[in-house]
């Protein structure tokens, strides 16, 4: 008898572990903040190099969103993004979104500079000033490069 009491009061230990780190995961990822909590804006960039759907939107540093899609625009050929902003957080209409990147070794995320503007985007609506990712590889071989020629 006193196994089996043991043996529940481990079972619902475990399962409470489970639920409370299934709670943070969603809320980590954002994928909470996807629901009716959020709203869509989209942005066309040249480069998206280390963004992929589930990526960190921020403004100011903290996380506002996710990226919901990504896909090539084959008009244009840049690639065009979908991405979620909290309900709640007005984002003024001249605001320009860059891929920013979290260090030498960190990833890139979607940074928001807000403008000050009175207007708003709303759900749907389109931000065209936009900055890509900038190559690390590529700024070291201009840095290289540049250094040898001017002896």
């Amino acid at each position: 008898m006193s196994h089996s009491v043991t043996e529940i009061s481990v079972g619902a230990v475990v399962l409470a572990a489970a639920v409370g780190f299934a709670a943070y995961a969603t809320q980590t990822t954002g994928l909470g903040v996807r629901g009716g909590g959020a709203y869509e804006l989209s942005a066309s960039f040249r480069s998206l190099e280390g963004v992929s759907v589930g990526t960190d939107v921020r403004l100011a540093g903290v996380k506002l969103g996710t990226v919901t899609g990504v896909h090539l625009d084959p008009e244009t050929y840049r690639a065009r993004t979908t991405f979620s902003v909290q309900q709640g957080v007005e984002i003024p209409d001249d605001s320009a979104v860059v891929i920013s990147s979290e260090g030498l070794l960190g990833g890139n995320f979607v940074e928001i500079m807000p403008g000050g503007s009175p207007f708003f985007y709303e759900a749907g609506d389109e931000v065209t000033d936009t900055q890509g990712a900038v190559s690390l590889i590529s700024l070291l071989v201009k840095f290289v490069a540049g250094s040898g020629s001017s002896e």
